[in-house]
Parts: structure tokens; C-alpha cells; sequence
């Protein structure tokens, strides 16, 4: 005998969270667009729509949780607007900036399309792994805020930030360096456009890895802190006000970087010293 199962009808949701997470996702979708111009300033301007996207990620969660309105529906929409922002459009990203920077249409050959393959492969293993993050992340997450103090594997918007930090650093940066040093811009400029693809494959892998990467909300900013923590973030909000794409760029890459070097240390290195022999003591006869 078959039994039915009756569906339950979503009778109210909390309209500004709600909006500020669709904003998410319409910033996501604009990047995409920004992208699919291919023009310097089309490529910066995606990134910076990603970092909106971004910000409004952050309060969407902030605002529900004050106004104690969290549900399954925000945390649903959530998931697909973050899908958008953080798993597309910086794949898409990547894969114009490259197309634009290595000029397939002027490369012939097996060479176009074995590059061309490797990269078109590299942005669906992001997105692949973004869409298994956030999936994950559903499954496991706790309701309960002081649950929320470190993440399982690389957050997807940090993921998206070391992508999207490179190119606008690549696009806006080293062309006022070109003016300065040519010699330096073309080594800076070759070793991002040849290493991008790299970095993303392996903050791909670092999304869907079981590595502890801190809250830094929870953990660095919430609650009464020494007063050498306003000092420290007022030094990094001047930071990346007047240094805005160093900054940022060198921020997402060490946050991405700290969760595994942590790992490597106490898994490798630490072992490997715990489990090594220790000199037996010399005692002495008199």
C-alpha cells in the first residue's frame, strides 16, 4: 500500500534577508555578465560584484539571526544564490580571463585544444566542488551560532575571494606597475595568467577537504576582545582602503593557505617529531 506524503506549504518568510540574499545572487549573475564582456575593466568590475556578493552573504545571515527569523526556506535560497556567485561566476571568470589573456584564437593546433580542454576542465572542478561544499555544508550545519566557530573544509566565498582578489589585482594593479617596471610587470603578469588555473584547482580541492579553516567573526570579532583588537582592524580596514587590491589579494590567498599549512604542520610535521625516537637519558655511575 502506497502512502502519500503530504508536502508542507511554506506559509511566511522574512522578507529582508530574503532580498539581501536574492541580491547575492543577482551580484553573482552580474559578474557573469560583466565576464562574458571580456574587456579589462568588464573583468574587474566581475570580481568587485562578486565582493558584493559577498557582503550581502554575510548579512543575510547576521540580519536573520537578530531578528531570530532563520529558517530551512533562507537557508535553501542561500545555498542556490551562493551556487551562483561563488561556484559559476568565478569559474566563468577565470575561464574568460584566461581565454582573453593566452589568446586561443590565436594558438593552432593540438596545443589550443589541450590548453583549452585543461582550463574548460579546471572551472567545472571548481563548480563541481563549490556545489558539493554547499551541499555539504546544508547537511552538516547547526542551527546553534556558537556551533559556527570554524568551517569544515575551505567557506566557498573565500574559495571565490582568492579567484576574484587575483584578477582584479591581474587587470587593475599590474597595469599602473607596467608603467613603473616593464620588466617586472611581464613576470607578475605571466606568473598569475600560467598559475591561475593552478590556484584553482587547488582551492578546489581545498573547498571539499575535511581541513579546519576559523570563523573569523565568530571567533576574531564577536564579544569583548582585548583592545589591541580595534587597533588591528582599523590597521586592516586602512589597509584595504588605500591598498585595496594587495590587500585583498594577499588576504583571501592566506586565509586559503594558513588551513593548510596548519594541517601539513600537525599532521606531518608534529607526527613526524612525536613518533621519532627519543635519546635515552645518560646516566652516570660513580
Amino acid at each position: 500500500m502506497l502512502h502519500r506524503v503530504r508536502k508542507q506549504r511554506l506559509k511566511s518568510i522574512t522578507i529582508l534577508p530574503s532580498l539581501i540574499t536574492i541580491l547575492n545572487g543577482v551580484a553573482g549573475f552580474a559578474a557573469i555578465a560583466f565576464a562574458a564582456k571580456a574587456t579589462k575593466a568588464a573583468f574587474a568590475m566581475a570580481g568587485y560584484m562578486v565582493l558584493l556578493a559577498m557582503i550581502a552573504d554575510v548579512l543575510d545571515g547576521r540580519l536573520a539571526r537578530i531578528s531570530k527569523s532563520t529558517s530551512s526556506f533562507g537557508g535553501q535560497l542561500d545555498s542556490l544564490c551562493d551556487i551562483i556567485s561563488f561556484g559559476v561566476a568565478p569559474a566563468f571568470l577565470m575561464l574568460k580571463v584566461l581565454e582573453y589573456k593566452l589568446g586561443f584564437a590565436e594558438l593552432s593546433g593540438p596545443f589550443e585544444n589541450l590548453l583549452q580542454r585543461f582550463i574548460w576542465l579546471v572551472a567545472a572542478a571548481y563548480l563541481c566542488c563549490a556545489a558539493i561544499r554547499l551541499a555539504r555544508f546544508n547537511v552538516e550545519n547547526e542551527e546553534d551560532e556558537s556551533a559556527h566557530m570554524s568551517f569544515i573544509g575551505l567557506p566557498s566565498p573565500a574559495a571565490a575571494g582568492v579567484i576574484v582578489s587575483l584578477v582584479i589585482f591581474h587587470q587593475e594593479t599590474l597595469s599602473e606597475l607596467s608603467v613603473k617596471s616593464s620588466q617586472l610587470y611581464l613576470i607578475c603578469e605571466k606568473t598569475i595568467t600560467y598559475t591561475l588555473p593552478f590556484v584553482t584547482l587547488a582551492i578546489a580541492v581545498l573547498m571539499v577537504s575535511r581541513i579546519r579553516y576559523p570563523h573569523i567573526i565568530n571567533q576574531y570579532m564577536k564579544g569583548k576582545k582585548p583592545f589591541a583588537y580595534l587597533i588591528i582592524c582599523m590597521f586592516v580596514i586602512w589597509l584595504v582602503i588605500w591598498f585595496r587590491q594587495i590587500a585583498l589579494a594577499t588576504g583571501f590567498c592566506a586565509f586559503a593557505a594558513s588551513g593548510f599549512v596548519k594541517w601539513f604542520y600537525y599532521r606531518v610535521i608534529r607526527r613526524k617529531i612525536d613518533l621519532a625516537p627519543q635519546p635515552e637519558p645518560v646516566t652516570h655511575n660513580i
